[in-house]
């Protein structure tokens, strides 16, 4: 019999599982909710194992000196009392750091770990690194600093910014808020101790909420682009699962979850592949053949130069992301952007191409200001018409249209965007921040904008294309829409057929016409 030790995320308890654990009980396998240490809070009561916390009064919050140590020795002592030869240790949020530290301490009595939308920690990284948005992060180490060592962070008045809601009943949501405990900051600031190396040769299984983050089709194009922490999790020993929920699906899936589980003890799970031999897709050929035109290197920015006299128009392309930092080669040099360069330089304006430095979510700021920079850059070239420039935005580099359309320039005759990403994935920690093209679109007046959907797009990225689309729908923006609806994310180098090719060329055309426009 296999019995599922259920971790609880940052301020909840045992109780957030109970619908999960009935159904694993009638399943035939053992469930064991916990309730850690001082985040009983205002438990009702459901007879789920318990540290400390289990004796504590509703609301007294967590004895002094509570920490991740704490939270580890509660479920060790769990693990302990179990007699089922197989325990699986479910981890939720932070609820993966007391059973990881766990299995360090018990790996012999550990037949898997899995993961409910939560990324894998670094070694010694504290549990407060996993809280997507920064401003929090930022928050919560100044309010550690302050308070010291027993500091309590209270229960979030908008939950929202640790992980989507989507699909949690009313019911459900309001009772979240009802039992939520103050979570000691000692837990989130405490770092991970680093696990033995048995604990490395556990296997695990990942799942993942898609309202809230990204899938595993998303996941495995990141691992082409040679991600260096995606690479350990292409192992046979590790599966994934997603759910096409927010980031409790304890509360909106459970029924889903709990069949998730006994898969997952049964060994079940996708498993990650990128071939090291197949050539990844973002280095593969064009699908057009353009024209080969003069290539200048001007500072930081790639000059594809159209055989012309005087100054040009000018498209300056901007890719997408994140790419590892160390990344080679970088994207400038990619056959993709080339290509689209290139072809806009055959058609006589100067194609512009540059690497700029979103390596990771936390990195939009740092990513506009380089985007900003280029354009000054491209504009400045005497080859240049600087009263004629369009940017094209591709990707996740989506997102940084918005400062584009909330204040167009009187130079910026287009705006383009291929398969973009155009408003932040929900655990991306971007959800007060200006990167929102489908907030500032409202503000982008009649400036053209030229954007080319994929049918077949990742789910978590489609549904940010339908949200820019009605934003636009009821503002009357000037869309241009061209639709592939067999193609996916990258098509240009993954769906090479008749039609890819027809809508890069569509697309472009739309692109420079707008350019040659009085």
């Amino acid at each position: 019999m296999t019995a599922f030790v259920l971790v609880p995320g940052a301020h909840t308890g045992g109780w957030i599982w109970e619908d999960v654990a009935d159904r694993l009980r009638e399943a035939g396998a053992e469930a064991h909710p916990v309730t850690l240490t001082g985040m009983g809070g205002g438990h009702d009561g459901h007879g789920e194992h318990g540290g400390h916390g289990e004796h504590d009064e509703a609301g007294a919050g967590a004895p002094a000196g509570t920490d991740l140590e704490t939270h580890i020795d509660d479920v060790v002592r769990l693990i302990d009392e179990i007699d089922a030869p197989e325990v699986v240790l479910v981890g939720h949020c932070y609820g993966v750091h007391p059973a990881l530290g766990a299995a360090g301490r018990r790996p012999e009595r550990v037949a898997r770990i899995v993961y409910v939308d939560t990324t894998v920690p670094q070694d010694g990284a504290p549990a407060l690194e996993l809280i997507p948005d920064q401003a929090l992060r930022d928050a919560l180490r100044k309010q550690a600093e302050e308070t010291g060592a027993d500091g309590l962070l209270p229960p979030p008045a908008e939950w929202q910014r640790w992980g989507s809601v989507a699909g949690v009943p009313e019911d459900a949501l309001d009772r979240l808020t009802g039992l939520a405990a103050p979570q000691p900051l000692a837990t989130l600031t405490r770092p991970l101790p680093v696990p033995g190396g048995a604990v490395s040769e556990l296997p695990t299984t990942g799942v993942l909420c898609t309202a809230n983050g990204p899938g595993i089709a998303m996941v495995e194009s990141l691992l082409a682009l040679g991600e260096p922490r995606l690479q350990a999790l292409a192992h046979p020993r590790t599966g994934f699962f997603e759910i096409a929920t927010g980031h409790w699906p304890m509360l909106s899936a459970p029924g889903e979850l709990a069949a998730i589980l006994l898969r997952a003890a049964a060994g079940e799970g996708h498993r990650l592949s990128a071939a090291a031999s197949e050539t990844p897709p973002h280095l593969r050929p064009f699908p057009l053949d353009v024209p080969e035109q003069r290539r200048e290197r001007v500072e930081r920015v790639d000059l594809h130069l159209p055989d012309a006299d005087g100054p040009r128009p000018a498209v300056l392309f901007v890719h997408g992301g994140p790419v590892p930092a160390g990344m080679r080669p970088t994207p400038r040099d990619w056959p993709l952007y080339t290509g689209y360069a290139q072809y806009a330089a055959s058609l006589g304006a100067v194609g512009a191409m540059f690497d700029h430095g979103l390596h990771d979510v936390t990195d939009y700021e740092r990513a506009a200001e380089d985007v900003a920079a280029a354009v000054e850059l491209v504009r400045a070239d005497p080859r240049v018409d600087g009263d004629r420039v369009a940017l094209w935005f591709f990707s996740a580099g989506g997102l940084m249209s918005a400062d584009w359309l909330a204040a167009p320039p009187p130079w910026l005759r287009c705006v383009a965007a291929t398969y973009p990403i155009l408003a932040p994935l929900p655990n991306w920690g971007l959800a007060g921040s200006r990167f929102r093209p489908a907030a500032t679109v409202r503000a982008a007046g009649s400036l053209p904008v030229v954007l080319t959907r994929v049918g077949r797009e990742f789910a978590e990225i489609a549904a940010t294309v339908r949200e820019f689309l009605a934003a636009a729908e009821d503002c009357g923006a000037a869309v241009e829409l061209i639709d592939l609806p067999d193609a996916r994310h990258g098509f240009e180098t993954i769906d090479r057929t008749e039609h890819a090719r027809d809508a890069i060329e569509r697309a472009m055309r739309s692109v420079v016409g707008h350019l040659r426009e009085s």
